[in-house]
């Protein structure tokens, strides 16, 4: 039996944190957790002499390619290419994030990974974030017009079969046709409702939350702004206390007041911190693709040839850099936007807390938030040199 005894550790989760703790771990899970415990282990890591802070796992639930692989490449060694790389940056947990293309390639991507082989070397897949293609062409982006359409409550029950019940967000744009419908469908599947790519005003907005919307993809980005006559979904999304908002905190995507303008609106509890990346995560600049589209990569971000924002290259840990830099948020706040907040969201019952029965899931951070171990299911996955 595989046994994992963590001495002398820092725990910090989204409303604790206790020092000089030891957690005894047992085929994965978290057994016993407490002060000197008197258990033998088959292995034994003890933080003391290290000063690091023991965290959640990061998971980042909107995530396109990193390492020159995409989702969209619907291969399991893109999938596998991505959930090695992620470790890197702390995270243990991603959702495969698919863009806006033909049916069919929509639709490969969603049965391999529904078919996707865990060797438990790199960050778990989680399931699939579906965005687009029920997109509003008026806030397109980097998101192809050409295959964008109106929703479709029989194609979400058809991808929902092909993926295996992995589908766990979609991004749609709810004031389109039959927006509203597909929003209670997506509440019926279990599937959180995120609005995104979308030209609601607010009025519109509120109705889709009525109808089931949780959540704002990339707040800011792609969306229609905030008017102080038409407060438009960002102004909705700031206001309406049961949204949760994804933030992409590059400081490309949204201004550095921008994003502490939202931490002081909607506080660290309906934060979620993700990257939104693309292929060129973790490789040099250069041209990349995307969907079939050339993307420069360069210091002010992926781009498309017209200069639209084409995803990012950012990593979580940098995310949290910007983050505490910019809010001076804590340690136990980090925890909640990183963690605690999409397990909830995502009804992942055993993520996003240190705590007995819970996944052996853990960042291990320094004081000025570097990686320095990632631990997935009480395996060490990642260990900077």
């Amino acid at each position: 039996m595989d046994t994992l005894l963590i001495t002398n550790s820092t725990i910090i989760n989204c409303d604790e944190r206790q020092e000089r703790c030891d957690i005894f771990i047992e085929n994965g899970k978290i057994i016993e957790m407490g002060q000197s415990l008197k258990k033998e282990a088959t292995r034994t890591i003890d933080c003391q002499q290290q000063s690091l802070f023991l965290l959640p796992g990061f998971i980042d639930s909107h995530i396109h390619g990193a390492n020159g692989f995409d989702v969209m490449d619907s291969t399991q060694q893109a999938l596998e290419g991505i959930a090695n790389h992620l470790v890197k940056e702390g995270v243990t947990s991603f959702l495969a994030t698919t863009m806006t293309q033909s049916n069919e390639n929509i639709e490969a991507s969603l049965v391999n990974v529904k078919n996707y082989v865990d060797h438990f070397e790199g960050a778990e897949l989680l399931g699939v974030h579906v965005e687009g293609p029920f997109l509003s062409v008026k806030r397109a982006g980097a998101q192809p017009v050409e295959f964008m359409q109106p929703p479709s409550i029989s194609l979400l029950e058809r991808w929902h079969e092909l993926s295996g019940g992995f589908i766990k967000i979609m991004t749609i744009a709810p004031e389109l046709e039959d927006g509203l419908a597909f929003v209670k469908q997506l509440s019926n599947l279990n599937i959180i409702a995120s609005m995104g790519h979308t030209d609601a005003t607010m009025d519109e907005v509120q109705t889709a939350v009525e109808a089931g919307v949780t959540q704002a993809t990339h707040l800011f980005n792609q969306m229609r702004p905030f008017h102080h006559r038409e407060p438009g979904v960002v102004g909705a999304a700031l206001q309406e206390d049961d949204v949760f908002v994804e933030l992409i905190v590059d400081f490309i995507h949204s201004h550095p007041k921008a994003v502490n303008l939202v931490y002081k609106v909607k506080g660290a509890k309906q934060i979620i911190l993700i990257t939104d990346a693309m292929r060129a995560k973790g490789l040099p600049y250069g041209e990349y693709d995307l969907g079939g589209q050339t993307v420069h990569v360069e210091e002010d971000g992926a781009r498309l040839e017209d200069g639209a924002l084409a995803g990012s290259v950012l990593t979580m840990e940098q995310a949290v850099k910007n983050m505490k830099a910019v809010t001076n948020c804590s340690l136990e706040e980090i925890v909640a936007m990183t963690s605690t907040n999409v397990a909830r969201q995502l009804q992942a019952t055993t993520k996003g807390r240190i705590a007995v029965g819970y996944d052996a899931d853990f960042v291990l951070i320094d004081s000025n938030l570097t990686v320095h171990k990632t631990i997935r299911h009480a395996q060490v996955v990642y260990e900077k040199s």
